[in-house]
């Protein structure tokens, strides 16, 4: 089944925020993890949905981020603010982006494209999202028990060099972040593939994600897929990846390798087939450019 990244998942996960940037709450026994803080507008929203869902007397152990995107990363400073005792967990790689200063002003810069988010902030609070620290660094084979429910930690990188995905046995949920691409909700309903770093290290990370088997595949952005819809959306995912290392490899024959000529005319195919480049998330088309550029060096390998 496939269904939006909204409410009610599972007795034990709940999405909050909205289904373009959804923040998934997994309650245990004798803990509690969101993952992911999508981006900084939506802070005050995350913070006023987590206090619905756990109530006045609840409390929000753990933040963990599969990666330091702005629309992943961004209300993470805010709600450590907001929330005392939080714990924000994350790759050693983004523990360190968290303190850059020009990481942050990405994030910022980004954010703010966003203008159709900001009446979600009513009171107008600052959500400038500033150095902030990172807790807990996660790597390949973590475990945090929440009490009944396990979070298995694995490292996906391909997106990011940091990317991480969130897998819990007991419950075959898996939460993997960009790490299988993000499907569009657009005219095209398509996948929009998502290795950004390295190809060869994105077609391992899902693969290592299929052979997971999970029931539940909690996107990061818009959808959810669960029972036999699971896995055949992994399978399609790594399939959209292959075929779409074809078509750039197309698009680059085309023009006899010339990088920015390919990606000029994969832009315009783009929006063609979108009809409201609205609808494509800000910084799409400087992957787009960084990916052309990615496979067009493995060919002269």
């Amino acid at each position: 089944m496939k269904k939006q990244a909204a409410g009610y998942i599972h007795e034990r996960v709940t999405a909050i925020g909205g289904p373009a940037y959804p923040a998934y709450v997994v309650r245990g026994d004798s803990g509690s993890l969101m993952i992911d803080s999508g981006i900084n507008h939506l802070g005050p929203l995350y913070a006023a949905s987590l206090e619905q869902l756990l109530g006045d007397d609840g409390h929000l152990d753990y933040l963990f981020l599969t990666h330091f995107h702005y629309d992943h990363a961004g209300s993470a400073g805010y709600l450590k603010q907001r929330l005392p005792g939080l714990r924000i967990g994350a790759h050693e790689r983004a523990a360190a982006l968290a303190q850059k200063p020009t990481a942050l002003d990405d994030v910022n810069r980004l954010s703010m494209s966003h203008t159709e988010l900001f009446h979600l902030n009513r009171d107008n609070e600052d959500v400038t999202v500033r150095p902030f620290e990172i807790d807990l660094l996660l790597g390949q084979d973590d475990r945090i028990d929440l009490g009944g429910v396990i979070c298995h930690v694995y490292e996906t990188p391909g997106h990011t060099k940091e990317s991480l995905s969130f897998f819990f046995p007991e419950i075959g949920v898996l939460f993997p972040g960009d790490a299988c691409g993000v499907l569009r909700t657009g005219p095209s309903a398509r996948l929009q593939v998502g290795f950004v770093t390295s190809y060869e290290a994105y077609v391992d990370s899902l693969r290592s994600l299929i052979a997971l088997r999970p029931e539940i595949v909690c996107l990061a952005h818009n959808w959810v897929f669960t029972d036999t819809d699971a896995g055949v959306f992994l399978d399609y995912s790594l399939a959209e990846t292959f075929r779409y290392r074809t078509l750039i490899e197309s698009h680059l024959d085309a023009v006899g390798g010339d990088v920015d000529e390919a990606v000029r005319r994969m832009v315009q195919a783009e929006l063609e087939a979108e009809g409201d480049d609205s609808k494509l998330p800000a910084g799409h088309f400087i992957n787009l450019a960084v990916q052309v550029k990615h496979i067009a060096g493995l060919r002269t390998r």
